[in-house]
């Protein structure tokens, strides 16, 4: 009876209550023997597919793999990674990018790996009408340093994962839920990115109510890390102080910049290779230069102190992206101001006189001779009046011989009275 049971375990599958964002089911796989790992006689390990709940023809989603606790043979003698390779079959779709994936982390010293997501890639028919399904199959799990060896891991299971062909509400799909593909700057090691990570980020967006030409608009970017995607962690160059998350966004219309970028700053002590489940929101400012409508789509985060040498960037995917929007209006011109001009005090030049001084030498007079006038006599200066001027001086003399005269007789009788 007892083998029995076992028998019918080894082969359980549970499909768990479907989230509103995204469809999920566990699948019970049994491990063999060999590899770095230690499994249990005939007790299944429980891995569960994750997705979209739907997406649009032709376009790609995220399939999430969860892969539980691992106990190690022997304790890890330095960080290390889980590697997992899951072979399936995408009816509808095809998988983009299959092989092998880095997963969960092992810490130097443990005896076990904490549990992890690895993602591939579900590409949708373009021509697909209905559903994406996808059917898991063999399952490796070992090291990415270190032992090569793996183990392998069997489902009997016959279920499948169906994804919806829709309007799309996955990652990359004309939603508010963004596949980012997140590592560490080129040329840097580091255990926590063995690998880039695909982790998926609700990005929303809340843009001003009113705007103008030639002002700042305000925009309030906020985004929530998912569970359908690889965990993401802190880099171990992860500041000790001043971390802050740098987000873009990418703007057209209304001659607004091409791209815009603002901070935030972490309000909790990270250490390097935690998990980073909280961001902060950014206030990211753009300045249309005319009248029209902008529309903003999500674009590349930064993480550290510093926008041009972060310790950690996430790609944003370039099409597929939720448009926000908002109206630019024309702006008011100020009225102009008069001013009377001010009189500008000028300090008044000097002058330089000059005296010219000039003698004038006169010349003599000529001796002037008396004209008799004609027809009449030589008398002097009055003879230049001619004869009738003789009776006016003639005249004049004796009125004032007369007045002579008569003054002395005046004089007498005064004094004799």
């Amino acid at each position: 009876m007892s083998a029995l049971v076992i028998s019918v375990c080894s082969v359980f599958i549970m499909a768990t209550p479907t989230p509103a964002s995204a469809a999920s089911k566990q699948f019970s796989y049994t491990c063999g023997t060999g590899g770095p790992f230690t499994f249990t006689a005939n007790t299944p390990i429980t891995v569960t597919l994750s997705a979209p709940d739907s997406v649009a023809a032709g376009q790609t989603f995220d399939l999430t793999v969860n892969i539980p606790a691992l106990t190690l043979a022997q304790p890890a003698t330095a960080n290390n990674t889980v590697q997992a390779t899951l072979t399936m079959t995408a009816t509808g779709g095809s998988v983009s990018d299959p092989g092998a994936k880095s997963g969960p982390t092992i810490a130097s010293g443990q005896n076990a790996s904490q549990p992890g997501n690895v993602v591939y890639k579900i590409a949708a028919g373009a021509t697909t009408t209905t559903k994406v399904s996808v059917d898991p199959g063999e399952l490796k799990l070992g090291l990415t340093t270190g032992s090569t060896a793996t183990a392998t891991c069997t489902t009997a299971s016959t279920e499948v994962l169906d994804v919806a062909i829709g309007t799309g509400n996955g990652g990359g799909n004309g939603t508010d839920i963004v596949a980012y593909v997140c590592d560490v700057p080129t040329g840097t090691t580091d255990t926590n990115y063995p690998t880039e990570a695909d982790v998926d980020i609700k990005v929303v967006m809340t843009p001003p109510t009113s705007a103008t030409a030639n002002a700042d608009a305000s925009i309030t970017w906020t985004g929530t890390i998912q569970t359908t995607g690889d965990t993401l962690k802190a880099p171990q160059n992860w500041p000790a102080s001043g971390a802050k998350l740098f987000a873009t966004i990418k703007a057209t219309g209304a001659g607004a910049p091409a791209t815009a970028t603002g901070e935030g700053s972490f309000t909790t002590t990270i250490q390097p290779g935690a998990d980073i489940t909280t961001l902060p929101s950014v206030t990211i400012k753009v300045k249309p230069t005319t009248t029209g409508t902008v529309s903003l789509t999500a674009g590349d985060l930064a993480f550290g102190t510093s926008s041009t040498s972060p310790v950690l960037r996430c790609t944003a995917p370039t099409t597929g992206l939720k448009a926000y929007t908002f109206t630019v209006g024309a702006s008011t011109s100020p009225s102009p101001t008069t001013t009377s001009p001010t009189p500008t005090t000028t300090s008044p030049r000097p002058t330089t006189t000059r005296t010219s001084t000039v003698t004038v030498t006169p010349s003599s007079s000529p001796t002037r001779k008396s004209q008799t006038p004609k027809a009449g006599a030589d008398t002097g200066a009055g003879g230049m009046m001619g004869p009738d001027g003789r009776l006016f001086i003639l005249t004049g003399t004796a009125l004032v011989g007369a007045a002579a005269v008569g003054g002395l007789l005046m004089r007498r009788r005064s004094i004799k009275g």
